[in-house]
């Protein structure tokens, strides 16, 4: 039997099509999906689309359309084989890596994807992403699928999902993987890298997780961060979360002021994350003396997490009530593939 593929469009530029006399954008109607793209028709699975009633811009995706998208996902997760989530890339990373904490024990794939360029464009990345993507979804072996994890595709290339980042906003080649493997590229054949997948439990049974607690906030450090606005930042009434970007491997000011306020801000019950500002690396807590007093009063090593992945665990950990007990070790182990295991 041939699998069968449902298509999730949430929005964004790769299900728009331009209007010939007028120039403007307008959505595409994907019940036509054949119409447009008859390649399609020559992959072996049968094709099925859902599209939320309001396609929403990427920029605007937030929790609530994350379980929105997971919960189509478990509606109809007995009838696929496979599910392609047409997304806009802006926030796709932070939507992917939220998906991949939020969908546990799955066993099929779930893959991203979306275009540069709307999809009737001359020069449009959007059918070759959309086709490789429902190619990728449809794989099986033994009636098994191959990829069995929230996954992204774009430009010939497949990523674990909590593992990207967006690196660029004109070049097809928009996502990256900088701290992990790709999981497959596309080329004249199919090329999967079998060892680099993400292996479940098939005995047991899909749970969705759909409380994402939102009370958090990410900061970037930079030379001349002041007091009052870290203060401020650190006051916000009901904060129960912040990642700090910092510089290298995880360095930060020794200053007493920034160190007493991220002391205060733990001891006030706010779990504060280490994650590195480079693009690419890993936070080594103790590695170096700037970084050796966050070690010492608990903060949290986000390790070679990117921020988008930092961001979503920490908002599912949250969710899931973890106590404070726990938090910290919990938040340091691999749940799905999002970050080192030592």
């Amino acid at each position: 039997m041939k699998p069968n593929i449902l298509l999730i469009y949430t929005g964004g530029t790769i299900g728009m099509v331009k209007d010939f006399e007028t120039g403007a954008l307008r959505a595409f109607n994907f019940n036509n999906l054949l119409k447009r793209i008859p390649e399609l028709q020559l992959l072996d699975c049968n094709i099925d689309t859902v599209s939320f009633e309001e396609p929403i811009d990427s920029s605007n995706m937030n929790p609530t359309e994350w379980v929105h998208i997971a919960e189509i996902v478990e509606t109809h997760y007995e009838t696929f084989d496979g599910f392609v989530v047409l997304h806009g890339s802006d926030t796709m990373s932070y939507t992917a890596s939220a998906l991949s904490f939020m969908l546990e024990n799955l066993s099929k794939p779930v893959v991203f994807t979306g275009s540069q360029l709307p999809i009737g464009d001359l020069r449009t990345d959007a059918k070759e992403n959309l086709i490789t993507s429902i190619q990728l979804a449809s794989l099986q072996n033994n009636n098994l699928a191959v990829i069995q994890e929230v996954s992204l595709y774009f430009e010939y290339k497949l990523y674990r999902a909590n593992r990207t980042t967006k690196i660029n906003a004109e070049h097809f080649q928009a996502f990256a993987s900088l701290n992990y493997p790709d999981l497959a590229e596309s080329g004249v054949h199919l090329k999967i890298n079998d060892s680099y997948l993400h292996r479940p439990n098939l005995n047991k049974s899909l749970i969705v997780h759909k409380r994402m607690n939102t009370n958090v906030v990410i900061i970037k450090l930079f030379p001349g961060i002041s007091e009052v606005v870290l203060r401020s930042v650190m006051e916000t009434p009901n904060l129960k979360g912040m990642i700090i970007e910092t510089f290298g491997s995880g360095n930060c000011s020794t200053e007493v002021w920034f160190l007493n306020l991220l002391k205060k801000a733990i001891s006030n019950g706010i779990h504060v994350v280490n994650v590195t500002q480079c693009a690419g690396g890993s936070v080594m807590m103790g590695h170096y003396e700037t970084s050796s007093q966050l070690k010492n009063i608990g903060v949290i090593s986000g390790k070679d997490l990117t921020t988008e992945s930092a961001l979503a665990k920490l908002m599912f950990l949250l969710g899931e009530k973890t106590s404070c007990k726990v938090f910290k070790i919990k938040y340091e182990t691999n749940i799905c593939g999002e970050m080192i295991q030592n």
